[in-house]
């Protein structure tokens, strides 16, 4: 997604309803919101507020992406958006209206086609990561972590995701001298952490144009060396492998792929590990109103999904959940984000604004529901006894 002042073609195919209609499409929608002790118009912080009544035949229609997208045309608002979504998410209001349109066709597209294929895989550093620097530094702390924190014994997004640079470099294990491959390595914040606090000397690649301009620069004068790469096409040998918040964008038809490249780079008796969201489910797409405007040919894996792909390759050393911690993560996002948005807004319209917000609280809300999970998974060789101490603080 690029930051555009594009208006939804969208929001013409919806015209202003009878009053009739309207009556008839609002009890429908009250009398799902009413299981999740929602109201309309209510006076409660996680009660939608409707400012137009196109929305009803729009959340009937195309489910997710009608309900985030009307919010973005400011068709509804809510104080508390992520308690709102929790309350839905937790009673999958999903099962009793069905899923819509999209995601069925994501659904389709995923069966049929590579979605996460070589030529496909520049598609969401494009749209997504290769936004302006600045936009992201609004609102990351200052290692430029985009992916959950480790809030152990604190309440400060910056220390979090410090505690989660530390826990990863200590569940590798990784000594100083050691070659560490960062698979999906980002703005260069744990290249930097390993580096300097570790004396590792690591190896980054990225498929976004924007992370490795920022990266280079933020690890400059370490040992590190960044470059612009499919996983597809690493060689070389290392004794630690890194992949955090990329595998997410790799698709269940590459899973085995990614494993096997990470099986060729990895040293006898080395460790590899992976922190990913996971779905509770094997699925093939990713939510519906995400995949548009976010994270657009993404997927959440499995854990039936990561076991069968490290089969006869890896053995699942330790597996750590840390699900509760990316509520934390994102709403320390969503604030840091408000506060600093009045820096953006002459760039950047409301819309813009408004897509994330709702992306920020909407996964918060899909988190504290349970509906998403977030784990560490530390990997050894198959075939290669090691003694591996679980690491938790």
């Amino acid at each position: 997604m690029r930051l555009s002042r594009l208006k939804d073609p969208l929001s013409a195919l919806f015209p202003r309803l009878p009053v009739w209609l309207g009556a008839l499409l609002s009890r429908r929608l009250e009398e799902i919101l009413d299981a999740a002790d929602v109201r309309i118009d209510g006076d409660r912080p996680w009660d939608m507020q409707i400012r137009d009544d196109r929305l009803f035949l729009r959340v009937l229609f195309d489910r997710s992406v009608g309900l985030g997208d009307a919010y973005i045309d400011g068709w509804w608002e809510c104080a508390q958006l992520d308690e709102l979504m929790f309350r839905l998410l937790s009673l999958h209001v999903e099962r009793t209206v069905g899923l819509g349109v999209s995601f069925h066709m994501l659904e389709w597209l995923g069966a049929l086609h590579n979605m996460q294929s070589r030529s496909r895989a520049g598609i969401v550093a494009r749209r997504h990561y290769d936004l302006p620097s600045e936009f992201y530094m609004s609102f990351l702390d200052p290692y430029n972590q985009y992916t959950c924190g480790y809030f152990q014994d604190t309440d400060d997004l910056a220390v979090a995701q410090e505690n989660k640079l530390d826990l990863l470099c200590r569940k590798l294990e990784i000594k100083p001298g050691e070659r560490v491959l960062d698979i999906g390595c980002g703005w260069g914040g744990f290249a930097r952490f390993a580096a300097e606090r570790h004396g590792a000397h690591v190896t980054g690649i990225t498929v976004s144009e924007e992370q490795l301009a920022y990266a280079r620069k933020f690890t400059e004068g370490l040992s590190v060396e960044l470059c612009k790469r499919d996983y597809r096409d690493m060689t070389g040998t290392f004794d630690k492998v890194l992949v955090c918040g990329m595998i997410e964008h790799v698709g269940y038809k590459n899973y085995r792929t990614l494993m096997e490249v990470v099986s060729r780079c990895l040293a006898p008796g080395g460790l590899f590990l992976v922190q990913t969201i996971g779905s509770n489910d094997s699925v093939r797409s990713l939510d519906p109103w995400l995949d548009k405007h976010i994270f657009p040919n993404a997927m959440l894996p499995s854990i039936r999904q990561l076991a069968d792909a490290a089969e006869g390759l890896f053995v699942m050393e330790d597996l750590h959940n840390l699900r509760t911690h990316y509520i934390s993560t994102l709403l320390a996002w969503y604030r840091n984000f408000d506060r600093n948005w009045s820096r953006l807004a002459d760039r950047y319209d409301d819309r813009i604004y408004r897509t994330w917000k709702y992306y920020f609280l909407f996964c918060a809300g899909i988190f504290r529901a349970g509906n998403a999970q977030l784990w560490q998974i530390v990997f050894s060789r198959a075939g290669v006894p090691r003694s591996y101490v679980s690491i938790r603080t």
